[in-house]
């Protein structure tokens, strides 16, 4: 307690009540972004202060004072009583939350959200194995260490030969099922003797449908288990359900599931070569200039399946490379309000502090702090990226590629996990000029464009 804070009143209203009165006067739980309290005072940042009504807050029974910071408001409530109105303020402001939460999330936006909680987790490994895919292929190239090519080799293929069973474990774990006899599941479409079981008239082979059977097997593996575990007798459902569980998707799995999923990641591979190869340039505009809005969006997780399953296939995406250019135009478009805005120093401020992880692929600072509150900067950004993707996208188009081992990292972060088709002196040298073309088209086009003109003064009378 501060020695000018004033003593706790003798009988402060209910909890309950100053909590609804204080959040009443301060714009309500959805303009409150944190509560937290320390001896005597309820600190609370809102969003919007403005909306703050400081003489009503200041009457409100039991507070015994009120003192503004900025975007924060400290509500002096005495000890005691700080902590149970605290309380009750932060459980309001959470439901509010929770609330919104689930008004504004559409089925489309909680499938994607659900797809990526699956693939996420396993983006640490692809991280770490691809960049060890890569400098195996250094080694070999260069013909060095020969002696330990074969163990590098070994270590980064290891965990993409088996990310299926890893898929179905995140699957069944995030849909409700055991996450066990999810990747028991999956790890059919990776079993060696699938090449002995024939479907619609040819052999299957080893990790044909890759990531998406497995997704899809998991998935009718948890259906199964649910509708098992609420029929089964008590006595019998530690044995039928896991034996159910396991046959009848892990049938579906191989005589339809893995025939239909191959068949998905193949179009998959044949679509991104062939957009590359024949519309390489267009391609890379339109991916590299509406990532952003997708990421606003919360669409870019969609993604993260393609990726994973071009990488299986091929080895490689070579989506990554045109997507990453949309933070080289966001760093353009970020240094330009830098330069033109000189006299804003929390905006500079803030740019700086954001600048580093922009550079290593990570926008959203950038986005949500700088270029979308000011709106044009964000559309200028868009056309930065879109320069810098087409930029690579021609290049393909002359037979140039350029692909990803790996997904998670962007911007500068990329490098370690650039392969292409021409060596890996070029294909660095074509992803560091579509950051160049991004950075270069971000910025003047923000610096031109990214600011409403300031309207001419009147001729004097």
């Amino acid at each position: 307690m501060r020695p000018n804070d004033p003593a706790p009143a003798s009988a402060p209203a209910s909890c309950a009540a100053t909590a609804t009165a204080v959040l009443a006067e301060v714009g309500g739980p959805a303009n409150v972004t944190s509560v937290t309290h320390c001896m005597t005072r309820l600190r609370l940042t809102l969003a919007d202060p403005g909306t703050v009504n400081a003489e009503g807050l200041r009457a409100v029974p039991g507070v015994l004072g009120v003192v503004a910071d900025g975007e924060s408001y400290q509500v002096v409530l005495g000890p005691g009583v700080v902590a149970d109105v605290t309380g009750e303020v932060a459980a309001r402001v959470t439901e509010v939350k929770e609330h919104l939460s689930r008004r504004n999330a559409t089925p489309f936006k909680t499938a994607l959200r659900r797809i990526a909680s699956v693939f996420v987790p396993l983006v640490p490994a692809l991280i770490g194995c691809g960049i060890l895919a890569g400098l195996n292929g250094l080694l070999l190239n260069a013909g060095r260490l020969p002696g330990l090519t074969p163990a590098l080799t070994t270590i980064s293929s290891a965990f993409m030969a088996l990310i299926a069973v890893f898929v179905g474990h995140n699957t069944a774990k995030e849909f409700g099922g055991t996450p066990v006899l999810g990747g028991a599941v999956a790890a059919v479409v990776v079993y060696p003797g699938v090449a002995k079981v024939t479907a619609f008239g040819v052999h299957l082979s080893p990790g044909q449908g890759g990531v998406l059977g497995a997704l899809a097997a998991a998935l009718l593996a948890t259906r199964v288990e649910k509708w098992c575990r609420g029929r089964a007798p008590g006595a019998l459902d530690v044995l039928l359900t896991p034996t159910l569980t396991v046959l009848v998707p892990g049938l579906v799995t191989l005589y339809g599931l893995m025939y239909a999923a191959g068949t998905v990641a193949t179009a998959i591979g044949t679509a991104a070569n062939w957009l590359l190869t024949t519309t390489g340039a267009v391609a890379g505009l339109l991916l590299g200039g509406l990532f952003l809005p997708l990421v606003m969006l919360g669409l870019h997780q969609a993604l993260i399946p393609l990726h994973t399953t071009l990488i299986e296939q091929q080895g490689c995406t070579v989506l990554l490379p045109l997507l990453a250019m949309a933070g080289a135009g966001q760093v353009g478009a970020a240094l330009a309000v830098y330069v033109r805005l000189r006299h804003d120093t929390p905006l500079r401020t803030t740019i700086r502090s954001a600048l580093p992880a922009g550079l290593l692929g990570v926008g959203e600072p950038l986005i949500y702090a700088v270029s979308l509150p000011l709106g044009r900067p964000f559309l200028t950004a868009c056309a930065g990226g879109a320069a810098g993707g087409a930029f690579i996208g021609f290049f393909a188009m002359l037979g140039t590629k350029v692909g990803a081992t790996a997904i998670g990292p962007s911007g500068w972060a990329l490098f370690p996990l650039l392969t292409g088709n021409r060596g890996l002196p070029l294909t660095a040298a074509v992803y560091a000029g579509g950051l160049v073309t991004g950075y270069i088209v971000g910025f003047l086009t923000t610096y031109a464009f990214g600011f409403p003109r300031r309207p001419r003064a009147a001729a004097p009378a």
